[in-house]
C-alpha cells in the first residue's frame, strides 16, 4: 500500500468537466460523473472537485451535482469553489463531501476558515492556495480562478491559514497547471517548512516520477494532479486513467 495519497483534480465548470492550462483555455472533457463512476473502477483513495468558474463569476456551488458526484463516488471527495459562508460549507458536507476546500474566500476572509474549523473540525477543512511566478520569479497568491493578484507571499499565507485551523494546503501552481513538465518544487518545499499540515502538491504532473519530487524534493505530504489522469499520449487524448498500486509502489514509499 503507498503512503502518499495520490489525488485526481476534477475541474468543473458549473456542471461540466474541463482541463485548462495555465488555468486558461478550458477544454471540455465531458461528464464529471462519468469520469467519478471509472475512477471508482480504478480504486482511488480520493478525489477532488474544483470549480474553476464559481468564485470568478459570483455563483454559488452547484449542489446538485456535488449531490450526484458525492453519491456515485466510491471515495471520500473534497469540493472547492465559491463557498464564502459557513452555511454554505455546513450544506457541502451534508451532501456527503468529506472535505470543504476554501480557496478565494479563505485568502480574504481568515474568520470564515475559522468558523469553518471550529464547526466542521479541521479535518474537514483545506485551504487552497493558487500561486503565480512574476517576470522576475517571485511567487505570488492569485485567487479568483487567477484572475487577481494579491501580491501575497504564499509562504505568509499558508501560515494564516494554518493559524486559522485549516487541516492541510492544497498549493496549486498556476504557471505549471496543463504544461504536465512537473512540479515546481522549489515553491511546494517553501510552504511545507513553513507548516505543520499536510501540504498537497498540485499544478504541472505529467508523470508519476513528479510524484517522488514532489514528496522528496518537496516535502509534499500528498500529490494532486489533473491532465496526467485525464488525457492519454503526446496529442492528449481524452482518457482517465490512473496508476496502478505497484506503478505507484515504484515511485512512492509503501506502508
Amino acid at each position: 500500500m503507498v503512503g502518499t495519497r495520490v489525488i485526481p483534480c476534477l475541474l468543473l465548470c458549473g456542471t461540466r468537466l474541463m482541463k485548462t492550462v495555465k488555468f486558461k483555455d478550458a477544454r471540455y472533457l465531458g461528464d464529471p460523473r462519468n469520469a467519478v463512476r471509472i475512477f471508482n473502477d480504478k480504486e482511488v483513495d480520493e478525489l477532488v472537485l474544483l470549480d474553476i468558474l464559481a468564485t470568478r463569476e459570483g455563483k454559488a456551488p452547484v449542489e446538485e451535482l456535488i449531490r450526484e458526484i458525492v453519491s456515485e463516488a466510491f471515495m471520500p471527495v473534497a469540493y472547492g469553489g465559491g463557498i464564502t459562508t459557513l452555511a454554505q460549507a455546513k450544506r457541502i458536507v451534508q451532501l456527503g463531501v468529506e472535505k470543504v476546500i476554501l480557496c478565494s474566500a479563505a485568502i480574504r476572509d481568515l474568520e470564515l476558515v475559522r468558523q469553518c474549523s471550529a464547526d466542521l473540525g479541521a479535518q474537514s477543512v483545506v485551504g487552497c492556495i493558487d500561486v503565480n511566478r512574476n517576470m522576475l520569479g517571485k511567487a505570488e497568491v492569485w485567487t479568483h480562478g487567477g484572475t487577481v493578484n494579491t501580491k501575497q507571499d504564499p509562504v505568509e499565507v499558508a501560515k494564516r491559514l494554518e493559524d486559522s485551523g485549516v487541516g492541510e494546503i492544497i498549493v496549486n501552481a498556476i504557471h505549471r497547471d496543463g504544461l504536465m513538465k512537473g512540479y515546481d518544487t522549489a515553491l511546494i518545499k517553501s510552504i511545507s517548512s513553513a507548516v505543520t499540515v499536510p501540504v498537497v502538491a498540485c499544478g504541472g504532473a505529467g508523470s508519476i516520477e513528479d510524484f517522488r519530487s514532489a514528496v522528496d524534493a518537496g516535502g509534499a505530504s500528498a500529490v494532486a494532479a489533473g491532465s496526467l489522469f485525464v488525457y492519454q499520449g503526446k496529442f492528449k487524448a481524452v482518457l482517465i486513467n490512473f496508476p496502478t498500486q505497484s506503478e505507484l509502489e515504484s515511485v512512492l514509499q509503501t506502508r
